[in-house]
């Protein structure tokens, strides 16, 4: 039996036709599944500005699953710093973490998430990214009952030390976390290039901290358990083809034929390289992958995002991939 420690990576699409509540409904679903099959965390990531991922507020999301589930973890994988004061997150995590004890992580990612404009909509200032170092800093000492902020403190979250994780999709990422003794998750979902560099950067320079005595990576992975190996590639497929249009078709509607020849194009080949890492198969097919995937990465835990192009099938594959992978974790 695997011992491979499994989370979730909740993209929250919002398919063609369906609405964000329907999304949101979906990713309730999905937590709730999750939870029932064993693995150990839920998260969800800050998007703006797209039509097609309900995730733009990752907080507001956590405290409604929260609700609906009694035992799996719930974090941001993440919340993109540089779009935030520290304080506010410090504020926002420290309410989560009083509501659901026990229950919280939080992600931090350096990127903003957004174009140009969807920046300038958020006031933020371009070069806030600059700062992520510092800003990890003084939100982790809110959390610590440390402040670096004379006077302010975060209420909630002084002292209540939510777990902070650091994310990233180079190198940037690995030195921090290794250099503040975080946890480190790496984007390999659809960002493989850096990878192996990522890993072994943080593992060389990690310094154990109060959080963590031993280094701990997540890798984020593609994943489609289907009952066949044919549903599982024509799903992945169809996935691959709405991404592709979303990236690329700047809000037009596209035919089957004009989709079929954009995936011949490089912007095809793009995305096919974007998810690289993918475990797409039966049970164990998947199960396969997924045990050589962590084992050739040196990853502590795999962070899987469920493609599929509906909700029925992404339960699916949570629950078949779960069982084929008993007992996920401890």
């Amino acid at each position: 039996m695997s011992s491979l420690v499994l989370s979730v990576l909740d993209l929250a699409p919002i398919a063609p036709g369906e609405s964000a509540g329907d999304s949101i409904a979906a990713s309730v679903a999905l937590a709730q599944t999750a939870e029932a099959h064993g693995y150990r965390r839920v998260w969800y990531a800050e998007h703006h500005n797209m039509p097609s991922i309900a995730s733009s507020a990752p907080a507001v999301m956590i405290s409604h699953i929260g609700a609906k589930t009694t035992s799996i973890r719930l974090g941001a994988g993440g919340v993109m710093l540089p779009n935030h004061s520290p304080l506010a997150i410090a504020e926002q995590f420290g309410t989560l973490e009083a509501m659901y004890p026990g229950r919280i992580d939080l992600g931090l990612g350096r990127a903003p998430g957004s174009d140009e404009a969807t920046t300038y909509a958020l006031r933020r200032d371009p070069a806030a990214s600059a700062q992520f170092p510092e800003d990890v800093a003084e939100l982790r000492a809110y959390f610590a009952g440390q402040s670096r902020v004379p006077g302010v403190d975060a209420v909630p979250g002084t002292g209540l030390k939510v777990p902070l994780y650091v994310l990233g999709s180079s190198t940037f990422g690995a030195h921090l976390a290794a250099a503040l003794g975080l946890p480190y998750a790496f984007a390999s979902h659809f960002a493989p290039q850096q990878l192996g560099a990522a890993v072994a950067a943080y593992r060389n320079e990690f310094r154990p901290s109060e959080q963590l005595a031993e280094p701990h990576v997540i890798a984020g992975v593609n994943v489609v358990a289907a009952d066949t190996t044919d549903a599982a590639r024509e799903s992945f497929a169809g996935v691959q083809r709405r991404f592709a249009t979303s990236l690329f078709g700047r809000g037009r509607t596209f035919s089957e034929a004009e989709v079929d020849i954009l995936m011949e194009t490089a912007a095809g080949q793009h995305v096919r390289q974007m998810q690289a890492y993918a475990a797409v198969g039966t049970p164990t097919e998947v199960r396969s992958y997924l045990e050589e995937f962590a084992a050739s990465t040196g990853a502590d835990e795999l962070i899987v995002a469920h493609q599929a192009l509906s909700t029925q099938a992404r339960l699916r594959s949570v629950q078949l991939t779960a069982e084929a992978l008993q007992p996920v974790g401890v």
